[in-house]
Parts: structure tokens; sequence; C-alpha cells
């Protein structure tokens, strides 16, 4: 491949790339970190979403995933409260 046709392609593959990264980063509208307490543990995770009862409900299923075993756990798990919430909107 001829070096002009090199760099076109490079070029065209990062702007495919940025691409990719604007239009994911772009949806991410609100972003929560919460601490699950669940049978005497605790463990905390960050989420984004496009809005945030979205991103506190992922954050939350993520903080309990380590904390809960089996199903009904996750579920009783997932809709304990957190222990500490905090969200911010862009």
């Amino acid at each position: 491949m001829a070096p002009r046709g090199k760099y076109f392609t490079i070029a065209i593959l990062l702007a495919f790339v940025a691409f990719l990264a604007w239009t994911t980063l772009s949806a991410q509208k609100a972003t929560c970190d919460v601490c699950m307490d669940y049978h005497g543990r605790r463990n905390c995770a960050s989420a984004s979403a496009s809005s945030e009862e979205e991103a506190l409900t992922s954050a939350r299923n993520t903080a309990c995933g380590p904390l809960a075993f089996g199903m009904n756990e996750s579920i009783e798990c997932g809709n304990t409260p957190p222990a500490t919430r905090q969200c911010r909107t862009r």
C-alpha cells in the first residue's frame, strides 16, 4: 500500500474510533456512586446512564454482585436502599 493510502486509512480509522467514543460518552448524562451494605458486608460501585434512575439502578446492581449469592439474595440486595449514594448529572 502506498504511504498516502496508508495515512488515509489510518485517518479514517481514527475518525471512526473518535465517533464511537463520542456517541457512547455523550449518551451518559448521569453518574451515580453507591455503597451497599448487605449481610454485614459492604461494596461500592459507580455507573453512568442516560438518566439518574438508570445510573442508580445499575450502580446498585453492580455493588450487590459480589455481596449476594443466588437470585433471591441478588433481588433482596438490589431492593435495599444504598448505604451511601451520590449522583450527578451533566
